[in-house]
C-alpha cells in the first residue's frame, strides 16, 4: 500500500475508489470529498469555534472529521453517547454534529448528518499543517469526572506510521470490520484514521452480535475488536477468516483467545495503551499471559512501586512536567530484555469492565447525590465468570422509606434507570447491598475485602 499522511490524505483521495460500505452501499472517494466540502461550507458560515463530533455512523464520523479540520475550527470527541454526559460537556462546545443521536428539541445547538443538500462551492482541499490541528478526547478522569486528553494530528499521523510499519504489509488492500467506536482513540485510529490513510475502505457501521463477526469473515478483511466481543463469539465454526484480528481495550484472556484461534482462526493482535499515552505495546498469544513489546517509539522504565513510566512521539507534552520527562501511568509491569515487558495491572480506582474504562469515583459520586442515598462504595466481583460492579449503599431516611414502600427489586431498578441517564449500560451495578454503615477499619479507610464479601 502507498503511505499517506493525515496531511494530505484528502489531496491524494482516488475518487472512484470505495472510502466505506454498508449492507447496500458504498461511498467512493468523490462522494466523500463532496460531503466533506458541504459540511464544511456549512461550517464556514457558522461562527462556532469549539465543535463535538458525536456519530454512530463512521463514515458520517469521517466527513464531519474533516470538515471541521478544513473549516479551521477545533475538534472535540465525547466518549460517550449518552444524552445526559452530552449535555454535561456542552459547556465545553460551541456545536455538536450527530447523526440523530440528540433529540430533536435539545437544548444544544447542533447539525444532524446527512445534510440534505450539496454543495456548489468551488472550495478546494490543502495540505494541512497536523501541529495546528488540535483534538480533544475524553476519558475517565481520577477526579471523576470526564477528563480532556489534548491531541495534535501531528501525534496521530506519527502512530499511525508505526502502526503500518508493523502490519501494512499483513494488512495490504484488505476492508476493515470492526465493534468499537472511532469517538475512542483505538477505533479513531484503527478503523477510522489509519485505512484513510491507507486507502482501505471501512465498515460504516458496527458489528453489534458476536454471530455476526464469524459471518462477515474472509481473507480480504480484517477486525478491529475487543476482548469483551471475541469471548462471547458463536461456537459455530466459520467458513473462512479475517486476514487479521486487533483487541484492544483489556487483556485477553484464554476464553477469547481460544474462541478467536478456533472460530476465526487467527491470533489476534492485542494492543496496549490509553487515551493519553496513545499505544504502548503489542502482543500475539501462543499462550496465555505472554509477554508485550514495546512499540519501537517508545521509551520506558518503571517507578519505585513499578508502574510503568513512558515518553512517545505521540504523548501530549502537557501531560509531563517537561518535554522529555516520563509520563506516570498506573499499569504495574515488570520490564524484560530486547524491549519486551510482562502487565502486572492497574493500581487506581479507574477499572475496565467488557473493555470499557469505569470510574468507580464517578459512579460513586452519582450515586451520592441521589437524594435516596448517604454513602455509596462500589466494588468490582467475578460471578459466574463475568465481571461487574457491585454496589453498596447507605440510605437516607427517605431512602430507607422508599426502600420499605417500593420493596428491593423496584428500588433498585430506578436507581439503575437513573445512572442510565449518565452512564453506558456495562457501568450500571449488576447488584446492591443495602448496609446501615461502610465496613471501615482503623484507620477510616474502606476495607474493600470484608465489602466484597458481602456480596457472596
Amino acid at each position: 500500500m502507498q503511505n499517506k499522511s493525515l496531511s494530505n490524505v484528502l489531496l491524494r483521495q482516488q475518487k472512484n475508489k470505495n472510502v466505506a460500505f454498508n449492507a447496500d452501499q458504498v461511498m467512493t472517494g468523490q462522494q466523500f470529498l463532496e460531503d466533506i466540502q458541504t459540511l464544511c461550507s456549512v461550517l464556514k458560515k457558522d461562527n462556532s469555534a469549539l465543535v463535538a463530533i458525536c456519530c454512530v455512523n463512521s463514515y458520517l464520523f469521517s466527513v464531519a472529521f474533516f470538515a471541521v479540520i478544513y473549516a479551521g475550527k477545533k475538534i472535540l470527541l465525547p466518549g460517550s453517547h449518552q444524552p445526559a454526559i452530552l449535555s454535561t460537556l456542552a459547556s465545553q462546545f460551541d456545536l455538536l454534529i450527530d447523526d440523530g443521536l440528540m433529540a430533536k428539541n435539545a437544548p444544544i445547538k447542533r447539525i444532524e448528518l446527512p445534510l440534505k443538500m450539496k454543495s456548489n462551492s468551488d472550495f478546494t482541499f490543502f495540505e494541512l499543517n497536523l501541529e495546528q490541528v488540535e483534538i480533544t478526547l475524553f476519558t475517565s478522569g481520577s477526579t471523576g469526572q470526564p477528563k480532556a486528553i489534548y491531541k495534535t494530528l501531528a501525534m496521530l499521523d506519527k502512530e499511525i506510521s508505526s502502526l503500518e510499519a508493523l502490519w501494512g504489509d499483513l494488512l495490504g488492500a484488505s476492508t476493515v470490520q470492526s465493534t468499537v467506536s472511532h469517538q475512542h482513540i483505538y477505533g479513531l485510529l484503527f478503523r477510522v484514521l489509519w485505512p484513510l490513510c491507507m486507502g482501505r475502505s471501512f465498515s460504516c457501521l458496527d458489528i453489534t452480535y458476536p454471530e455476526q463477526v464469524s459471518l462477515r469473515a474472509n481473507d480480504a478483511s480484517i477486525l478491529i475488536t475487543s476482548p469483551a466481543l471475541l469471548k462471547r463469539l458463536s461456537m459455530e465454526k466459520s467458513s473462512a477468516s479475517y486476514r487479521a484480528v486487533f483487541s484492544s481495550g483489556g487483556p485477553l484472556l484464554e476464553a477469547g483467545l481460544t474462541n478467536c484461534q478456533s472460530i476465526l482462526k487467527q491470533t489476534p493482535i492485542e494492543i496496549f495503551g490509553s487515551t493519553e499515552t496513545g499505544g504502548i505495546g503489542y502482543r500475539s498469544q501462543t499462550h496465555n499471559d505472554a509477554e508485550w513489546t514495546f512499540f519501537s517509539e517508545i521509551s520506558a522504565q518503571v517507578d519505585k512501586n513499578q508502574c510503568l513510566l513512558l515518553t512517545s512521539p505521540w504523548l501530549s507534552p502537557d501531560l509531563t512536567a517537561t518535554a522529555d520527562a516520563y509520563y506516570q501511568t498506573s499499569d504495574q509491569c515488570e520490564l524484560l530484555s530486547d524491549r519486551r515487558f510482562i502487565l502486572k495491572g492497574r493500581i487506581d480506582r479507574i477499572v475496565k469492565i467488557e473493555e470499557k474504562r469505569v470510574s468507580l469515583i464517578a459512579l460513586e459520586m452519582r450515586l451520592n447525590a441521589m437524594n435516596w442515598v448517604d454513602e455509596s462504595v462500589l466494588v468490582v466481583l467475578d460471578k459466574r465468570a463475568r465481571m461487574s460492579l457491585g454496589a453498596l449503599l447507605v440510605l437516607s431516611l427517605i431512602g430507607k422509606k422508599q426502600f420499605k414502600t417500593l420493596g428491593k427489586a423496584t428500588f433498585c431498578l430506578q436507581l439503575r434507570h437513573d445512572l442510565r441517564q449518565w452512564f453506558e449500560p456495562v457501568a450500571i451495578p449488576r447488584y446492591f447491598r443495602i448496609e446501615d454503615e461502610i465496613p471501615l477499619n482503623t484507620q477510616g479507610k474502606r476495607r474493600y475485602e470484608e465489602i466484597s464479601g458481602l456480596f457472596e
